[in-house]
Parts: structure tokens; sequence; C-alpha cells
């Protein structure tokens, strides 16, 4: 995905292949809304009229290139992840040793399938933040941006959770069924703020 051209990447992605899918599509998701949030710091950063949120827009930059990184290799790791769970689910089942095995494979298959979109989930809240933390000091000239960052996130945070549910539903363990769920409810609170987010910045537009 680092090399491709994002016509290709959406070529496959259009395609019958089972990955990239959904997983990997809201992580480019949060890839990019990360990479809003470093472009409007870019745009504040160094302009003299913008100095006094020079030290936040500068510390809000490198957490965003940090999160943006880490979107794009968990839309990589989605696939790969999904591709796991498609393996298990073909191993032999003759014996009663060989259907053990493949329900293991399965369940931790699906537990790691899980994981991938919850990461996402944890990284769109942490852009969501980030989006509220540059909000004040932004150029005005890119404060639209700001929004469409935490939109962009709270759409990757949405489908990550979707992507989430799709496997927990399958784990028997339902101690790790609720450690998953617990964890993405948490990441599911910044829905609120990105909301809020939207709305300040449209009142400013408008106004």
């Amino acid at each position: 995905m680092r090399k491709t051209t994002i016509e290709d990447w959406l070529t496959d992605l259009a395609s019958e292949l089972p990955a990239p899918g959904g997983g990997a599509a809201a992580g480019m998701g949060a890839a990019m809304a990360a990479a809003l949030v470093s472009m409007v710091c870019n745009l504040t950063i160094g302009k003299p009229k913008f100095a006094e949120h020079e030290a936040v827009m500068r510390e809000a930059l490198a957490e965003a290139e940090r999160l943006r990184l880490e979107a794009l290799q968990l839309a990589e790791d989605d696939a790969e992840a999904f591709s796991g769970v498609v393996a298990a689910y073909k191993l032999p089942k003759s014996s009663d040793e060989e259907k053990a095995a493949r329900t293991a494979a399965i369940q931790a298959g699906l537990v790691e399938a899980a994981a991938v979109p919850l990461a996402v989930a944890r990284v769109s809240a942490e852009v969501i933040k980030l989006s509220g933390r540059i909000l004040e000091g932004s150029n005005p000239n890119v404060i639209s941006d700001v929004a469409v960052a935490a939109s962009a996130a709270k759409s990757a945070l949405e489908s990550a959770a979707l992507n989430v549910d799709i496997n927990v539903v399958a784990i028997k363990d339902p101690a790790e069924r609720e450690r998953l769920a617990s964890t993405l409810n948490e990441a599911l609170q910044a829905k609120v703020q990105a909301e809020a987010i939207m709305q300040i910045v449209a009142k400013r537009i408008r106004a």
C-alpha cells in the first residue's frame, strides 16, 4: 500500500479480491484524517500571527505524523489478518484432532482480525482529539480542514467499529469478547467530540 498508486489500490478494493476490504478502507480513512491535521499544522506553523500557538502546533504535527504512519500500517495489517482467518477456515477437519486444531486457529484468527480494526478505532479517536486540540490556534484559512479531519476520523472510527463487531460475534471466549467490546466503546466516545468540532467550525464559517 505504501508503494502502489491510489488508483491501483482502489481498483483492488473494487475487485472480487477479499482483501483489501472495509477494514483497510477504515485504516486509510484514519490515515487521511491524520494527514489533514498535519496539513493544518503546516499551514499554521511559522506564521507570526499564530506564534502563540506554535508549540501546540508543532507537537500536534509530530503526533499527527505518527498516527498517519500507524494508520497506514494498520490498513496493511488488516488484509493480512483477514487472510489468516480465511486460511484457518480452510484447515482440514477430518478427525477430532484436526477439528480441534482448526477451531483453535479460527478463534485465534478472529481475535487478531478484531484487534486490527480495534487499533484503527483507537487511532481514529486520537485523531479526533488532536483535531480538537488544534482547533483554536489553527490558521482560519484552513479551519474547514480541521472539521474535515474530525469528520473523516469519525467515519473511520465507525467503520472500524463495524469490523470489530463482525469478528467479535464469532469469538467464543466471553472474556475476550468483553475486553474487545469495552475497548471499542471507550474509543467510540470520541464521536461526540468530532460532532462538536464540526458544529463549531460550521458556525464559524457561517458567522
